[in-house]
């Protein structure tokens, strides 16, 4: 047993503070109230009090901090994007991932592995090629790389795919990192709660007042709260929030399920992803595959688990790596994506003043938690969008002027 946990056991008194502070009641008034207490929210709190000065903030939160999204995704951190926008806005994402576990004095298990993209028809690769050139062209490391590199970097992989849908190329990112996702969340948390932000958990929010079109305050199962802003960023339950102000988003929910096997010795120093396959699989630094597919095809705000997913994701991966025949699966669980019509997200003010949202992060919401924070830290302090989020305004959709990122983001990890 490791001596700290040993101190743990046998100290009568807890030997070190609580990660971060459980205030009892809330208080009657707060510059910033942010819904959500996710990796996002808290990302927020902790720069609006780290870099803006705005400590008189609350963070609500219905379940426990981390309990959703940032709780139940793969934790792969990229940037290789399509979009100039997007690859922009992600890159910035990866360089404050990168030294984040010094930041926020918290070891993240952060570990870059590099990303393959695998293509599997000469189309396919076709995009991959586009993708590397606006990756290049905006300073981001990816290449296009053929089979026998990818053969050199995972030899445990069957090129042919069980003569079923053989590998032509891939887009290779070496920056692709993964994180451990729920420090990530307690990490934010105590660097937001260090600088004052209170931290409520089981506390739903009821309603969100709104007076002569701007926010006057938020309702709570624990009491009415007085504030000018209010920030959503509760991802698969946005449509709940948004009802609550009578705002209208195009936004679909569907569950996105993934799983875990038993931990291996380490093998795979690689992120593999397939659109073609529905497959994307890493490993843990505990030894585990984390791997997963793409969405559940009906809408439903579900975290439900099937049978259907893990048989299908099982018979994928035996395609990729023959060699897992005997390996179990040891959890299974989902989590909820929201969606929008050109897979990215939707951030910075809306036509209601003092509300803002951070929404619409389907399969992609971990990789952006502390760029999300930063930008809309600065959204909110300066009550102006950031110039990295200005492209994922809400009013775009209006515009007809969407970020076409299915082609990075439907399964890609």
């Amino acid at each position: 047993m490791p001596f700290r946990l040993l101190r743990f056991a046998l100290n009568r008194r807890y030997p070190e503070p609580r990660m971060f502070a459980a205030p009892e009641r809330l208080k009657d008034e707060y510059d910033v109230v942010i819904i959500g207490g996710g990796g996002h929210g808290l990302a927020a709190a902790h720069y609006l009090a780290n870099e803006h000065g705005i400590t008189n903030v609350c963070v609500l939160e219905k379940g426990y901090i981390g309990g959703g999204g940032t709780g139940r995704n793969t934790a792969i951190v990229r940037s290789n994007y399509l979009t100039p926008e997007g690859v922009a806005f992600y890159d910035r994402s990866v360089e404050l991932f990168s030294d984040l576990s010094r930041a926020l004095k918290f070891n993240l298990f952060y570990t870059e592995r590099g990303h393959f993209t695998l293509a599997h028809s000469q189309s396919s690769l076709r995009t991959m090629r586009w993708r590397a050139e606006v990756n290049r062209h905006l300073g981001v490391d990816s290449e296009v790389v053929d089979p026998a590199f990818i053969r050199n970097a995972c030899p445990e992989i069957d090129l042919e795919c069980g003569h079923q849908s053989r590998i032509h190329g891939a887009l290779y990112h070496p920056p692709g990192a993964i994180a451990r996702h729920d420090a990530v969340a307690w990490a934010f948390a105590r660097g937001a709660g260090r600088r004052g932000v209170e931290i409520h958990q089981q506390t739903p929010v009821t309603g969100i007042q709104i007076e002569d079109g701007r926010v006057a305050g938020v309702h709570t199962t624990k009491g009415f709260v007085r504030t000018r802003k209010v920030l959503s960023a509760v991802a698969g339950w946005t449509t709940h929030i948004t009802k609550m102000v009578g705002l209208r988003t195009p936004l679909v929910v569907h569950p996105l399920q993934a799983c875990v096997t038993e931990p291996l010795k380490p093998w795979l120093d690689h992120i593999i992803v397939s659109a073609s396959l529905h497959l994307y699989v890493s490993q843990s630094t505990r030894g585990e595959l984390v791997m997963g597919a793409s969405l559940d095809p009906a809408e439903l705000i579900s975290h439900r688990s099937t049978l259907d997913f893990a048989e299908g994701l099982a018979g994928h991966l035996l395609d990729l790596f023959p060699c897992l025949g005997e390996v179990k699966i040891m959890r299974q669980w989902a989590g909820l994506s929201d969606i929008t019509p050109d897979f990215s997200p939707i951030m910075g003010r809306t036509p209601i003043e003092g509300f803002y949202i951070d929404a619409g992060w389907g399969t992609w919401g971990f990789k952006a938690t502390p760029v999300s924070g930063w930008t809309m830290a600065h959204t909110i302090a300066r009550h102006e969008d950031h110039e990295l989020i200005r492209p994922f305004s809400l009013s775009r959709f209006g515009r007809y002027d969407l970020v076409g990122e299915k082609g990075a983001a439907s399964v890609g990890h």
